[in-house]
């Protein structure tokens, strides 16, 4: 005789409080990190994203120009943001120095400007002085020490 199991439910087996806290501790850390990767502060650095009068304004005050390349979803160009160019002493050599230009790749009024400098990965940072001519770049995320010597270089 063949018994009919089609009236036993299967039981359910309630997991250990272990990974319960594992995967409530892992949710919050990757909103955490999220949050963390695509916050940026609020800085008193004043960028243009018009190339033209960046140059004129640059010729009238004997500065040189920081193209600063990046996108929305530019994770690495956020954290240089939030850890370069928030930073007091950055701010005051970059208002000293340069006329800075951030310039999003996914503009399509900057399609010319990206393939005019051969941007291929964000962030880019590129010196340039007021005729267009490069004096300096870097490729990548780059941090304050190093963003300091380049632009006091220039």
């Amino acid at each position: 005789m063949k018994k009919n199991n089609s009236n036993v439910e299967p039981s359910k087996k309630k997991s250990h409080p272990f990974w319960q806290f594992f995967w409530l501790t892992f949710l919050v850390v990757s909103l955490w990190y999220a949050w963390y990767s695509f916050y940026a502060p609020s800085n008193d650095i004043a960028w243009t994203n018009d190339i033209e009068s960046a140059q004129k304004h640059a010729n009238d005050s004997d500065k040189n120009i920081m193209i600063f390349f990046t996108a929305e979803w530019c994770s690495p160009c956020r954290i240089m943001k939030r850890q370069v160019f928030a930073d007091s002493e950055v701010m005051k050599a970059m208002h000293a120095e340069v006329v800075p230009v951030e310039i999003d790749i996914d503009d399509p009024n900057a399609k010319a400007l990206v393939k005019h400098y051969n941007i291929g990965a964000t962030p880019t940072t590129v010196f340039i002085n007021p005729e267009g001519k490069v004096k300096d770049y870097a490729v990548g995320k780059v941090g304050k020490t190093k963003f300091l010597e380049m632009l006091l270089k220039i």
